[in-house]
């Protein structure tokens, strides 16, 4: 398991100044929290949005919990990042296993973006049937209900 203390002399993460707390805690509550709204609304008519929408609205709200509890802030490769500082910091196997299925989902979901660019088919694929958007719309909204919000949930009880 990596330790903080290789991660801040790798300048992966830093501690968060006294004065700059109040902004960066903002910033993320909003974030997590507009990321959320978008996942949820977006299911149906944007389900690969949703998805990545509630995957950072996960990631977000990990980062909030970092610096509200413990002070830290992710400066570099900031997602595998801030899952190593979760693994080190998270005795909950369970919601350790939440975010690292919204990783995988959103990963997923980047690969698909990325790869439609390169063919559109991919992209006529999807846009262009019924049972593509459904399929899509049922992940989506099993993503944010089984991961997402369930995450959400625990890690606002670990903030308070």
């Amino acid at each position: 398991m990596v330790k903080t203390g290789l991660l801040l002399g790798e300048n992966k993460i830093s501690r968060i100044k006294e004065t700059e707390l109040p902004r960066y805690l903002d910033f993320y509550n909003q974030s997590y929290t507009d990321n959320l709204k978008h996942a949820i609304e977006n299911m149906n008519h944007f389900p690969r949005w949703s998805i990545i929408s509630g995957y950072y609205a996960m990631h977000d709200i990990s980062k909030l919990f970092i610096a509200k509890v413990y002070r830290f802030k992710i400066d570099r490769e900031v997602h595998a990042t801030t899952i190593k500082v979760l693994k080190e910091l998270l005795k909950d196997p369970e919601l350790l296993k939440l975010i690292e299925e919204g990783y995988e989902n959103y990963s997923n979901m980047d690969e698909d973006l990325k790869d439609a660019k390169k063919e559109r088919v991919k992209v006529q694929y999807y846009t262009g049937t019924e049972f593509m958007k459904h399929k899509y719309a049922k992940k989506a909204e099993e993503f944010i209900q089984d991961n997402v919000k369930a995450y959400i949930e625990k890690m606002l009880k670990l903030i308070k």
